[in-house]
């Protein structure tokens, strides 16, 4: 269950491949683009790697939209690939009915270095770089309800890449990671607990949420995605009665371009906090902890 495909070349070398494609989440796309870019590079990053090349795939209906809009998304894609260092290497187009974009990513890790979303341990705190609330805010774009100042700073958001907070938690020495993206927070906990036989505890209250996406965060924005990690978490999660309803639905809310959860000693986890906040995300907060026991997710 984790982010990508890992292949070793040697003792010294492993390759890590992804691929991430879907459709549209803004309607600006150079921002599409960057933002697609952002969130397939973001599966190299969790696994502790560095990507080196990418190339594209999209879906595209030219006789309905012309070039140009296909221009600025490959455009939004190679300025991201530029921030990572990141060679775009070529690409493949189809003619489709509806929009749809991602890149395949390979990148190097060491065999030694790699970190998955089972590496978990008693005593561990988890650390969150990114703030939630995408899922919300792209619904309320889609039905038209959404500011322009708040879809701004959404996109902003998911544009940033991962890239400084996976060298700050590969630094500090992780235990754990992965990236939050369409489970939403409490559905890639879940893995990372079942894949460390480990309980995880989440504290709500100190979950970052992006100030833009808070208006929205209410049951008529929220998409099938996070109706269908709300089904989830009803089976898998204990979320305690006291957490209000604007809280359950962030940490079931569908995100795009997330940030890491990372799993680290609690010696550590406000130096790497420290870390990442000085290297841009500044939202970054510790959130809860790893405890022994049977595999579970707490909410409290």
């Amino acid at each position: 269950m984790d982010d990508a495909g890992v292949v070793a070349l040697r003792d010294d070398i492993a390759i890590v491949q992804t691929l991430d494609v879907f459709p549209p989440v803004v309607d600006d796309p150079y921002w599409f683009g960057r933002i697609a870019a952002a969130n397939s590079l973001s599966d190299v990053y969790a696994m502790g790697g560095v990507p080196i090349s990418a190339v594209n795939f999209v879906g595209y209906p030219m006789d309905k939209l012309g070039v140009e809009p296909l221009r600025q998304m490959l455009q939004g894609a190679f300025d991201a690939l530029v921030e990572a260092d990141c060679a775009m290497a070529g690409g493949h187009s189809i003619k489709d009915t509806e929009v749809k974009f991602g890149l395949a990513v390979t990148g190097t890790v060491h065999p030694d270095h790699i970190l998955t979303n089972a590496g978990a341990r008693p005593g561990d705190k988890l650390v969150l770089s990114k703030p939630l609330g995408m899922g919300c805010l792209t619904t309320a774009l889609k039905q038209g309800e959404a500011a322009p100042e708040h879809v701004e700073a959404g996109q902003r958001m998911m544009a940033r890449l991962n890239r400084s907070a996976g060298e700050a938690m590969v630094a500090a020495g992780a235990h754990a990671a992965t990236d939050i993206t369409g489970y939403g927070l409490l559905g890639h906990a879940w893995e990372m607990a079942e894949g460390s036989g480990t309980t995880i505890r989440i504290e709500a209250a100190a979950v970052p949420v992006l100030e833009a996406a808070r208006p929205y965060l209410q049951p008529q924005f929220t998409c099938g995605g996070s109706e269908r990690n709300r089904d989830f978490a009803d089976a898998h999660a204990q979320i305690a009665d006291d957490v209000p309803e604007e809280l359950r639905l962030l940490l079931q809310d569908v995100q795009t371009s997330g940030g890491l959860l990372v799993s680290i000693a609690a010696d550590r986890a406000d130096a790497l906090v420290d870390a990442m906040r000085s290297g841009g995300d500044e939202q970054a907060a510790v959130i809860g902890s790893v405890e022994a026991g049977e595999t579970a997710l707490l909410v409290s």
